[in-house]
Formats: structure tokens, C-alpha cells, sequence
């Protein structure tokens, strides 16, 4: 755990009692601060008040005595209206942050200087911070991995010098902290996502931003160029006088890092040189993979990571569970757990990363069905329909690519393993991206790929992928 010692001896409340609002309560009683805590969710009041946390209603507190109001980064704070605890803080005259904005003020007033890396991004944050992580540890480093990825950062261990901090941030809470300044910040891309929250496109854009133009003075900005609003940050932060580190994977750069068959190059005034090569790594499949190891190379290199080890590093980095995981082999067939793809955008990675492809689909629909990967159906041998989608998606599929309604999971995996073990194709692939959600069938994603995990290892003959 992380004290936030910086509200020592005030009063703090915290709204949304969830793990992150929770660890917030632990960490600033820890650092001296006296703790308010609330949340619309009873069962999270109960959890706070059992750990031995002062309860209380914010609309009835005196905000005199309060100095911050901690949110959790699920609570809206602009969009699409402000939550009614941000507008009681924000009439009170009392800052709204969230935790890692504490985590940001300890970094600050204790070790300044200790490594921390941030990333951001429409998509492949978590790839992207796990695979940052895997490079540093690999390198020989203390490294501490959290925040959207799913550990709450104060839960983590305290900054201090040569530890490194490699963070996740959604767009939510980059808004909670003013005070971000990392050593490495990463932009990986920015797509409409989350408008609901920011309202427009340009507003979403313009926080991601932030997390790459706060890197210190002496950091770098690492920025994923091949979408217009970060191709414009890139700019804007360049001119601004901070060191920016470009990153494609659609186009050579002049200066900057690309990537070139499999390769990842980075070219410097005139001069091109290869910094890895990342063919053939199970883990690293497809473009969007592609990006998200550049930008891990680059952040590795900024904080002195020698290309021996970084190269080692992409060949070992195992990927994270349920997206496009490798969980199985048996003969000529790659079983895969792509769970993580709960729409067509995100099937359409997975589906465009193999050839030869027995596809499992379905679950609880989303608007817009599967349609827009009919380009990618030629690639797929047969599809297995799961869940309350697949009526919706055989009407897709009639006549373009052979399809079977197994129902379920259970049903759907020994049969694909069946079919495309006696294909004969050289390099099969049993894939599970269901272009839907999990709900009809399973509580959430991670569960329905530990299910299809389970199902596919106890097939016979079928090895662990090493």
C-alpha cells in the first residue's frame, strides 16, 4: 500500500467505494488523513463501514471541513451531467481528484524522480502496460503494474528510486488528476469511445492528450501517429518543447519508430536501424499488436533498456489472459481465447491476425451484429454460433461462409476442434472471439474465456502453447 501522507491531518471524503475508492479510504488513513467515505451502492457502504471507515451522507457533510473529494473514475464527472457528489465538491470550492492523483502528489513530494511510465488509448492499453511491465522486469527492474488494468495503484508499492510504476489510465481518470507527470507517457491511439462520458470526440481526445504532455521535462512522449487527433498531439507536444517519440505501423517515418515486416525500426536523422523483430511471436500477433509492441520498445529504450534485453523480453512476454491467448495446440490446430473481442471492432483484430479460421461467436448481441467483418470472412472455414446472437449472426453469415448453431461453449469447442483437426490445414486456428457479450451465458468475459480454456485443455492430445 502507497500512505498519501500529502492530506495528513484533513479531512477527506471519498465517493464510490468500489476497489480502487476502497483502497483510496486505506491508503490516506494510513497516510494521517481523517476519511469520509460514501457511495450510492450499499453493499460497498457496508464493505467501508465494516473495514472501520466513517460513513456519511455528502449532501448533508459540511464541505467546510473537507479539503478533497476523492471519486472513483466510474462516477461521472462532466457527462453527460456531473454526479451530484462532484457538484456539492465543486459549490463547496473543494478540488476533485482521483487516486491517482494521489498516488502523483506522494511521487512528487517524496521521490520525484522514480521511473514512472503511464499509458493511454482507445485500444490495447492493457497489452501495451502488461508488455512495458514484462520488458522492465525483464531488464532487472522492481516494477509495480496497476490502475485500469485492474490492481488499484495505492494497493501497489510506495514510489522510490529505481522501482518502476507502469500505470493503465482510462480517459476517466486522467480527468481526476491535474497533477500527472510521468517519465514515459504513451498515447497508443484515439477513436470515438466513451463519447457518452466526454460528449465529443474532441473533448475525448483532448484528455488523452494530457497524459502525454504532462511527461516531465526531461520524459518522453511516446505517440501512437496513424489517427488524426494523435498525429496533432504529436505536434502540438513537439512544439511545445517536449521530446516525442512517433510511432506507426501503416507508414515508414523520417524520424520515428515503425514497423516494417515484422520488424520494429526507428529512424534519426537520416539513419535507419532495426531495434527488434517481432515475427513469429505468438503473442504480438496482428497490426494492432504490432503497435502496441513499438510503443513498449519505445518506452522501454527511454528509460535505457538495451536492445538485447528488449528483444528477449518481446520473445518471452506471454500476453495477457483472453486476448488472443494462446491456450492450446493439438497436431495442426492453434486454440485461441480471444473473449476480450465483445465487438465486431475487436473480433476484427483477431480475425484479421490468422488464416484457416474455425470461429466461435455469439453471445449477448451488440448494435450492429457482425456485418462490417464480412471482408475478413473469406479467412474463416466455418463459425459455431453461441448465445442469444446467434440467430442474428447465421442471417449474417447465410451463403457466405459455412455456419452451425451449437448454443453453447460446451458444445460449440469439441466441435470446432473436430473440424479443423480433420481438415488437414497446416495451421488451423479454433478461435473464440465472440463479437458480443458474455451476459446471456456468463457473468462477465473472463469467466467465458476460462470456460473455453478449461474445455479446450481437456481435449485429448491438446499441449499447453510454451
Amino acid at each position: 500500500m502507497i500512505p498519501v501522507t500529502s492530506f495528513a491531518g484533513k479531512t477527506v471524503a471519498v465517493f464510490g467505494l468500489g476497489g480502487s475508492g476502497l483502497a483510496s479510504c486505506h491508503a490516506l488513513k494510513a497516510g494521517g488523513a481523517e476519511v469520509i467515505a460514501a457511495d450510492d451502492n450499499a453493499d460497498n457502504v457496508a464493505k467501508a463501514a465494516q473495514a472501520g471507515f466513517m460513513i456519511a451522507d455528502l449532501r448533508t457533510v459540511p464541505w467546510s471541513n473537507v479539503v478533497a473529494l476523492v471519486l472513483a473514475p466510474g462516477v461521472p464527472l462532466t457527462h453527460p451531467t456531473p454526479h451530484w457528489s462532484a457538484l456539492a465538491a465543486h459549490e463547496a470550492g473543494v478540488e476533485v481528484i482521483g487516486d491517482i492523483e494521489l498516488f502523483c502528489r506522494e511521487r512528487r513530494r517524496h521521490v520525484p524522480d522514480a521511473p514512472f511510465v503511464a499509458i493511454t488509448g482507445t485500444n490495447g492499453k492493457s497489452t501495451t502496460t502488461a508488455l512495458v511491465a514484462h520488458l522492465m522486469r525483464e531488464a532487472g527492474h522492481d516494477v509495480q503494474m496497476g490502475g485500469n488494468i485492474g490492481t488499484a495503484i495505492l494497493s501497489l508499492e510506495p514510489p522510490r528510486k529505481g522501482r518502476v510504476h507502469v500505470i493503465e489510465m482510462s480517459s476517466y481518470q486522467i480527468d481526476l488528476t491535474p497533477s500527472l507527470d510521468p517519465t514515459v507517457g504513451i498515447l497508443l491511439n484515439v477513436s470515438p469511445d466513451h463519447l457518452d462520458r466526454h460528449g465529443t470526440i474532441e473533448h475525448y481526445a483532448a484528455v488523452k492528450e494530457r497524459l502525454v504532455a504532462s511527461v516531465q521535462p526531461q520524459g518522453t512522449a511516446v505517440i501512437g501517429v496513424d489517427d488524426i487527433w494523435s498525429r496533432a498531439a504529436a505536434d502540438r507536444i513537439e512544439q511545445a518543447g517536449k521530446d516525442v517519440v512517433r510511432v506507426s505501423v501503416k507508414r515508414p517515418l523520417a524520424d520515428g519508430i515503425w514497423v516494417d515486416h515484422g520488424r520494429i525500426v526507428r529512424a534519426s536523422g537520416g539513419a535507419r536501424s532495426e531495434i527488434a523483430d517481432i515475427g513469429g511471436i505468438g503473442s504480438l500477433r496482428g497490426r494492432h499488436n504490432a503497435q502496441n509492441a513499438a510503443c513498449a520498445s519505445a518506452a522501454a529504450l527511454a528509460l535505457g533498456v538495451t536492445r538485447h534485453i528488449l528483444q528477449d523480453g518481446l520473445r518471452s512476454f506471454p500476453g495477457l489472459a483472453h486476448r488472443m491467448e494462446q491456450v492450446g495446440r493439438k497436431a495442426n490446430v492453434l486454440f485461441v481465447n480471444d473473449s476480450k473481442g465483445t465487438n465486431a471492432d475487436a473480433t476484427e483484430k483477431a480475425l484479421s491476425s490468422f488464416t484457416d479460421i474455425f470461429w466461435i461467436a455469439g453471445g449477448k448481441p451488440k448494435s450492429g451484429g457482425i456485418a462490417s467483418l464480412a471482408e475478413l470472412f473469406p479467412r474463416v472455414r466455418k463459425v459455431y454460433l453461441i448465445g442469444e446472437a446467434a440467430q442474428d449472426f447465421a442471417a449474417t453469415l447465410e451463403d457466405k461462409v459455412p455456419y452451425e448453431i451449437t448454443g453453447t461453449l460446451e458444445t460449440a469447442v469439441p466441435v470446432a476442434a473436430r473440424d479443423a483437426e480433420a481438415s488437414g490445414l497446416a495451421d488451423a486456428v479454433v478461435l473464440l472471439s465472440p463479437a458480443c457479450a458474455s451476459f446471456d451465458q456468463f457473468r462477465n468475459f473472463e469467466v467465458r474465456g476460462d470456460r473455453f480454456r478449461e474445455l479446450v485443455r481437456a481435449l485429448p492430445g491438446v499441449k499447453p502453447v510454451t
